[in-house]
């Protein structure tokens, strides 16, 4: 990531008037960043409410775990209750990952109340703090051999009713009672509770009923189906969770630290800053660092999805979570865990997680009419047919105890998170991060890209791109005295020359005197006499004549003079990501709309917008006018989403309806961003869209595939055909195929 930006250094570097746009934007850094939280909020607003940012970073936010969660709608239920206690700002429950996210006063006192409202939905819930909390044992996997116990007996009550032996109804209620012990035992708890309306419940009425009317086979047939789909679908789930954390598994748990010549394990966490620590090939690297000694490639595949290895060696910086592939290194530790990139992947997949989409939230409001309404139906069909039509009451019966099943929400309740926490999984292995689910549900919607060019389009290196000598001098002798001359500069594009001269072995003697005169360039004495190098305006003071410079259209130009006489021009420029005509073109081909904002010249903006086929361009813009470039494309086209390496963009970034920020780079970019590219591939722009598309589709995929086929069942039995079966399958069957259709989005290519 091109730190370039911050580094203008006041250079008196005449060439760069074609860039001051560019740097003076580059120098309001540091004001925008304190104003960026503010300035997002406000954006937020005035644009869009649909991103409600819930406040992750709260001072008084704590995280529970709450191991053995096993029902969606259960977590709704008890997130509702906990948000009511005294005490309590906001509480929010994410069901893929488990977390409660608590925000009150003194959390730690109210974990008594939240553990009885748990256990109270839900018997073996165990509360715990997540800093206590260790992966492996988050998962209680009921075994299967009960339900294998329960399906023997079953078939030989089955083989006995065939045969009309008498002994079938015992085994029949055996096997019930092995089956549906725990659900009607659960069922029993919960309505002493006053819990009605939950799944066990449901379950127990319905089966009872069946019994009641003497479909012995039906019940247990019943039971066993819905233990056999609850089994699988808790399976799923955890699967999934594993899936989508990898990230998780990115950070080691012990690593090897160098005292002297002595090797000492230490828990990862442990590692302060200034540590140095040894990586031998094959291993992940731990934390965040640089290279002291050693080389090696290492593959940053799991953190940036970048496909090539990289070539590191001694003072290369290295980010955690990538592996040492070839060579033995040791490394100086720069961030604890805590702030390692891999921790803030893992963050960054947990908050967005929690954050609730749109469609989320109003399906969670849905449940909640839809369960009592079906229930309220399930009570009329039982009694009215009956009682106006002279029905027959035991058909009517069963045909409520189907409905009783169906009006069980899980299906619903788990259809969308499931396919948000894949979409933001299977982002997360390409590098790429989001801030919330609603940040995916605006990226669906795009209609305008927006693109700032250095970091973004390009690789925001300057790089020499031609060298026109005048007089008697060679392109060597040109180079190699502007080299000298800039050799003292930090400015971005001094470092091109000076990388220029040093890849064609040219010897860069010391100036032995450099003058920077502001705003123009620089005048220095060297072996060859008087230097000036910089802008034209610094040669005409000089009066140098000038008759021989052509100037050119695009990139930013040093001019150079030697003891008063014209040597010729440097066309500086920085070169196009090998991928940006690529990722433009396949934006285009998904209907959306590009336009590329910069602080340079239109000549070189002009260049990469027409080698990457861009639609529309502005160039020569201020920091305040990229705002307002982008509000008036907002007007025009519709949602935006900006893209921008960060530094300066926080403002603009806050302004669009999606910021993307590319790159691990700036801080206040991450702050202000709704996604961040961990990868600096502008490919990242079109897959992240279409991922944001697929996640929303999928998403509604499963709502109405679980309505239609609850309202399929309703038909039927108000039609004279009710099947408990087919009511269970719309239930537990139901959640698992949604569940399935959503973990697609992890394979997707």
């Amino acid at each position: 990531m091109p730190h370039h930006h911050g580094h203008h250094h006041g250079h008196a570097h005449g060439c760069c008037n074609e860039h001051e746009h560019e740097h003076e934007h580059h120098h309001g850094c540091d004001c925008h960043h304190e104003h960026t939280e503010h300035e997002h909020t406000e954006h937020q607003h005035e644009h869009h409410h649909e991103h409600e940012h819930e406040h992750e970073h709260d001072t008084g936010q704590h995280i529970f775990i709450l191991q053995n969660l096993g029902c969606a709608n259960c977590a709704s239920k008890i997130e509702q209750r906990i948000r009511k206690l005294p005490g309590v700002k906001n509480a929010g429950i994410t069901f893929a990952t488990r977390q409660l996210r608590l925000d009150a006063a003194d959390p730690e006192a109210l974990l008594p109340q939240i553990s009885a409202i748990c256990t109270d939905l839900e018997p073996d819930i165990v509360v715990i703090p997540k800093k206590l909390a260790k992966a492996e044992e988050m998962e209680k996997n009921e075994s299967p051999w009960s339900i294998m116990a329960g399906a023997a007996l079953f078939a030989v009550g089955l083989l006995f009713a065939y045969l009309n032996l008498p002994a079938a109804l015992p085994i029949f209620v055996a096997a019930y009672l092995l089956l549906g012990g725990r659900v009607l035992l659960t069922a029993l708890g919960n309505i002493r509770r006053g819990q009605v309306f939950d799944e066990n419940f449901l379950m127990s009425i319905a089966t009872l009923g069946a019994f009641g009317i003497q479909e012995y086979p039906e019940a247990v047939g019943v039971m066993l189906f819905y233990r056999i789909g609850e089994f699988f679908e808790h399976r799923a789930v955890a699967q999934s969770r594993r899936q989508i954390m990898t990230a998780a598994e990115l950070r080691p748990d012990v690593i090897t630290r160098l005292v002297g010549n002595d090797e000492q394990i230490i828990a990862a966490e442990d590692a302060q800053v200034g540590d140095i620590l040894l990586m031998r090939p094959g291993d992940r690297i731990p934390l965040d660092g640089v290279i002291i000694t050693g080389e090696s490639s290492v593959d940053t595949a799991p953190v940036t999805g970048e496909p090539l290895p990289q070539a590191v060696a001694s003072g290369s910086p290295v980010i955690s979570g990538c592996v040492n592939i070839s060579g033995r290194l040791t490394m100086r530790v720069e961030k604890v865990l805590q702030d390692s990139t891999v921790s803030r992947i893992l963050d960054a997949v947990e908050n967005a997680a929690a954050s609730k989409p749109q469609i989320d939230r109003f399906i969670t409001r849905f449940a909640r009419i839809y369960t009592p309404l079906v229930v309220a139906l399930a009570m009329g069909v039982a009694v009215l047919p009956p009682l106006i039509m002279q029905g027959e009451w035991l058909y009517w019966l069963k045909t409520a105890l189907t409905f009783l099943v169906i009006s069980c929400p899980c299906a619903l309740v788990l259809s969308v998170p499931l396919a948000f926490f894949s979409g933001i999984g299977a982002a997360s292995r390409q590098g790429i991060l989001f801030k919330g689910g609603s940040a995916i549900e605006a990226l669906a919607k795009i209609n305008a890209v927006v693109l700032d060019k250095t970091g973004t389009l390009t690789h925001g290196q300057f790089t020499v791109q031609k060298i026109m000598p005048a007089a008697d001098f060679s392109a060597d002798e040109l180079l190699q005295i502007a080299a000298a001359c800039e050799l003292s500069s930090t400015h971005p594009i001094a470092a091109g020359i000076a990388a220029a001269a040093r890849e064609r072995n040219l010897r860069i003697a010391h100036p032995t005197k450099v003058e920077e005169i502001a705003g123009h360039g620089i005048k220095a004495t060297t072996e060859q006499g008087e230097v000036l190098c910089g802008n034209q305006k610094l040669l005409a003071e000089f009066g140098v004549d000038l008759s021989a410079y052509r100037p050119e259209e695009s990139g930013a130009e040093v001019l150079v003079a030697v003891n008063g006489q014209f040597a010729g021009h440097l066309i500086i420029d920085d070169s196009i990501k090998e991928d940006a005509a690529a990722a433009v073109k396949l934006l285009q081909k998904q209907g959306i709309h590009t336009a590329m904002l910069t602080g340079d010249t239109a000549g070189s903006a002009n260049a990469v917008a027409a080698h990457a086929g861009i639609d529309e361009v502005h160039a020569h813009l201020l920091p305040q006018d990229k705002l307002q470039t982008l509000q008036e494309i907002r007007s025009r086209r519709g949602r935006v989403l900006f893209v921008g390496d960060g530094i300066n963009d926080a403002p603009v970034l806050a302004g669009a309806d999606v910021g993307a920020a590319m790159g691990s780079g700036a801080d206040a970019a991450l702050e202000a961003a709704d996604v961040v590219f961990m990868t600096n591939r502008v490919q990242a722009i079109p897959q992240v869209i279409s991922l944001a598309q697929s996640t929303c589709r999928v998403a509604w995929q499963n709502i109405y595939f679980a309505l239609a086929v609850k309202l399929l069942v309703v038909w039927q039995g108000l039609n004279g055909d009710a099947n408990l079966w087919l009511a269970v399958f719309a239930d537990t069957g139901v959640a698992m195929l949604c569940l399935l259709n959503s973990i697609r989005l992890l394979y997707r290519k």
